[in-house]
């Protein structure tokens, strides 16, 4: 078992770094920023999904830092995985080198450093049967 602060320190670290690796996108997605509509394209997704993704993006980063919200970080954490790994299969089959499918898997990991380390506040309760 960690001590208490350094699981507090490395939860805000990968939470923090979780946030930014999607409200930066996000928001870049959403502004169709010329770069991130070429890669989109590269990856085969139409210019639409760009607003669609941006917002979830944008919304998981928000809920993921906010306080409570129990159920929906939940499902916040669990978008994230399904975006990065869906991004790694993507870079994969678009035929993008090793390099270019390693940094979604990077930035999974970090996202569920920050989902097992959350503190008790921010964790579903279990219910009694």
């Amino acid at each position: 078992m960690m001590p208490r602060m350094t699981r507090q320190v490395l939860y805000w670290v990968a939470t923090v770094l979780a946030a930014a690796a999607f409200a930066v996108p996000g928001v870049a997605n959403l502004l169709r920023v010329p770069h991130v509509a070429s890669d989109m394209a590269h990856l085969g997704y139409p210019a639409y999904f760009m607003t669609i993704l941006g917002t979830w993006k944008v919304l998981g980063a928000l809920v993921i830092a906010a306080p409570g919200l129990r159920v929906l970080k939940e499902w916040a954490y669990a978008g994230m995985v399904f975006d990065l790994t869906g991004a790694a299969v993507s870079r994969g089959v678009s035929g993008d080198g090793p390099q270019m499918v390693l940094v979604p898997i990077a930035l999974c990991a970090v996202v569920l450093t920050s989902w097992l380390l959350r503190p008790e506040g921010r964790r579903l309760k279990a219910e009694p049967v």
